[in-house]
């Protein structure tokens, strides 16, 4: 009996990993219809890919994509929209941003534009697609806007793509009317699809999947991926005309709160006057249930995905039996990714790719262990066996001469996200702020939930992760949200079961994108670029060399109050002559901000951060570090600019603090931008201030 009750445990166990295995397909295969690049008007930029994977399919002049199955009458159309709401450049302005409107009526949702605010964008231009940021508030210089309490609309974006002039815009091929989306991949997690009008892609989904399984009913089916549906159906309207002899139109419409499967009278106006002329009988309109639609997130749980297949399937055909999903074509990386389209040479190359590295790594305060891990194990031999860590998770080298006070040089490895507050019994997880954050940027966008242990020392180094949602408001009254609130797909005890627990750290999804010829861009460059610059510099260092003692210092927990810098000032602050604070100067050098201070354009050079909200560097300091950086011929910028840094722990033991810095756009949201000219510079800077005799 027992050896009965264990086999059927292990088919049990069997069946459902299989099951399982074949659901995480099954979403992974939607997500990638709704990751298409399909703007209105310009659905080639998915057509042309898809008729090179299918056979069969023909493209006519209005953008509509179709297949016919089966002979003579009656003739029926299975028909979806392809195209997904967009964005058209409509000015390019003498400074080089872009400004954006929608095509055709925008979304329903109220906050889809403000979704696309401080966020990667996708331009589409003609010879493929580049990244560029929507600007966003400086959260450094948030008592600037808190005034600013509407919400963000489509004329109030900028989009930033790395270019200082018009000529420079012209150049990256970007021209007027091309369309803009935004930049995401493919999104799914537990058993849902989430993304920009994912209801209709997975309609589309199931075109594709009943042509390809050549399923057909008594007469003639024609299965279409329509184009324009923006504009109220006009591909579809218009491929009717030339279809002349349809009999039924079975429509797959757009995602809503209700499912549907009705036969209706019409679809509107403009597109019955073409029913009537084709002699179309009956409309049959199929749409699923998804939750918030419209939204930038909206998303759609899986049994409904395959609800509609199988009803569109038996409306075809009800003897046929359901067909497999099949997965879409992968969408081409942006060009600003080619290495012939980089300037600078090896040198920012290779920064670039040391940034690429450290910058798509998530770190919020008090879980830095994955970027402390990565840190120490690039270190030359030599520093990793003299490296030190404590138990707030901090780590260093103390190099040089013992005998003599140290020159500190500190960067911190945590970004700005958020940590689990609770999680409701629905699964729906409420969230803390770690760090100042520009939250309207956060709500409505793929999130990262980290399986991390918590904070300081113990924070794991290597974390696997749950991807899910940040929740949109459905009634917003103005442009901040009260809180921020995730769904993962599960219920609470799903989520616990899966080891989630209050206390573990949320993120985003991100990329590191360059941009133009020398821009780059990824959340949390505060401080990543810091910690690279450190790190460049060490490569250089012989530490036998060293006639006096430097520190050099990767801290933790600075988004939250210098936690990190203080417990090493606690151990080297009687021992420390000066501190220098590798980390961002928030720059005005933004289309939102006055320029009347913190103006350090970028592309100028890195910057010696003077004033700031905690401290400031006396002028014979000021005076010092600018004699060492023109002895050295580095082009550089100096001034004032809101926030505190890691060094102002060192300036209550005695050791004056200086910023040595570059100018940073968009702080603390998702698309942080600097320039990899202020990064070389910055770099340089570093190491001559830390050969300088003290």
């Amino acid at each position: 009996m027992f050896i009965r009750k264990y086999i059927s445990l292990l088919i049990f166990i069997f069946l459902a990993s299989t099951i399982a295995k074949a659901q995480s397909s099954d979403v992974e295969t939607l997500s990638s219809w709704v990751a298409l690049d399909a703007p209105t008007g310009h659905e080639q930029h998915a057509t042309d890919y898809l008729t090179r994977q299918f056979s069969g399919w023909s493209v006519d002049r209005h953008g509509n994509m179709s297949k016919s199955v089966g002979t003579g009458a009656p003739h029926q159309v299975v028909a979806c929209a392809l195209d997904a709401p967009s964005f058209a450049v409509t000015q390019i302005t003498d400074d080089g941003y872009l400004r954006l409107h929608h095509i055709g009526r925008a979304p329903s949702h109220p906050l889809w534009s403000q979704a696309h605010a401080g966020q990667q964008l996708r331009i589409m231009t003609r010879q493929g697609p580049l990244v560029g940021v929507t600007a966003f508030d400086n959260n450094h210089f948030s008592n600037l806007h808190r005034g600013e309490t509407a919400i963000i609309r489509a004329d109030d974006l900028w989009i930033d793509v790395g270019a200082s002039s018009a000529e420079e815009v012209a150049e990256m091929g970007i021209a007027l009317l091309d369309p803009v989306i935004r930049h995401i991949p493919a999104w799914s997690y537990s058993d849902e699809i989430a993304g920009p009008n994912s209801g209709a892609r997975v309609g589309c989904a199931a075109v594709i999947a009943g042509a390809q399984a050549g399923i057909s009913g008594e007469g003639t089916t024609t299965w279409m991926l329509s184009a324009q549906n923006v504009f109220g159906w006009v591909g579809l309207s218009s491929a009717l005309v030339a279809l002349e002899n349809v009999d039924e139109v079975i429509l797959l419409d757009k995602g809503s709160e209700n499912r549907r499967n009705e036969t209706v009278d019409g679809i509107n106006g403009s597109v019955n006057k073409i029913l009537k002329y084709t002699g179309v009988s009956k409309v049959q309109i199929l749409a699923p249930n998804v939750s918030e639609p419209a939204a930038l997130m909206e998303h759609i749980k899986l049994a409904e995905a395959e609800n509609l297949l199988n009803s569109v399937i038996a409306l075809v055909d009800p003897t046929a039996p359901t067909p497999p999903w099949i997965k879409a074509p992968m969408m081409p990386e942006a060009l600003n990714a080619e290495p012939g389209r980089l300037a600078g040479g090896s040198e920012m190359a290779e920064f670039e790719k040391l940034l690429d590295s450290v910058a798509e790594t998530a770190g919020v305060f008090g879980h830095e262990g994955p970027i402390r891990a990565m840190v120490r194990a690039e270190m030359p031999g030599w520093a990793q066996e003299i490296a030190q860590t404590d138990e707030t998770g901090n780590l260093w080298l103390d190099m040089g001469p013992r005998d003599q006070k140290a020159t500190v040089f500190i960067a911190h490895m945590d970004e700005v996200g958020f940590e689990i507050e609770a999680i409701g019994d629905s699964g729906v997880v409420q969230l803390n702020r770690r760090g100042g954050m520009v939250t309207p940027a956060w709500e409505g966008q793929p999130a990262l939930l980290h399986l991390d242990a918590g904070i300081g020392a113990k924070s794991l180094e290597n974390t696997e992760h749950l991807k899910g949602i940040y929740l949109s408001r459905s009634e917003p009254s103005e442009k901040y949200p009260n809180k921020v609130e995730a769904w993962f797909g599960m219920d609470g005890a799903a989520l616990k079961a899966a080891g989630v627990t209050v206390g573990m750290s949320a993120t985003g999804y991100k990329e590191g994108h360059r941009m133009g010829k020398y821009r780059y861009s990824a959340r949390g460059l505060d401080d990543r670029v810091g910690i690279s610059a450190l790190f460049s510099v060490l490569q250089d260092i012989d530490p036998d060399q060293l006639e006096h003692r430097i520190i050099f210092a990767w801290s933790v927990r600075e988004e939250g109050g210098l936690v990190g810098a203080n417990a090493l000032a606690d151990i080297y602050g009687a021992q420390s002559i000066r501190a220098y604070s590798i980390d961002t100067f928030v720059s005005s050098d933004t289309p939102l901000e006055s320029p009347h201070f913190a103006y350090a354009p970028l592309g100028d050079g890195p910057v010696l951060r003077s004033i700031e909200n905690s401290g400031m560097a006396r002028p014979d300091e000021l005076d010092r570090n600018r004699s060492i950086a023109e002895n050295a011929g580095i082009k550089y910028q100096y001034g004032l600019t809101q926030g505190g840094t890691d060094g102002t722990a060192f300036t209550f033991w005695g050791a004056p603090n200086s910023g040595l810095s570059w100018p940073g756009r968009y702080s603390h949201g998702p698309a942080e931008m600097a320039d990899l000219r202020d990064v070389a510079g910055l770099v340089k800077l570093i190491r001559a201030m830390a050969l300088a005799a003290p």
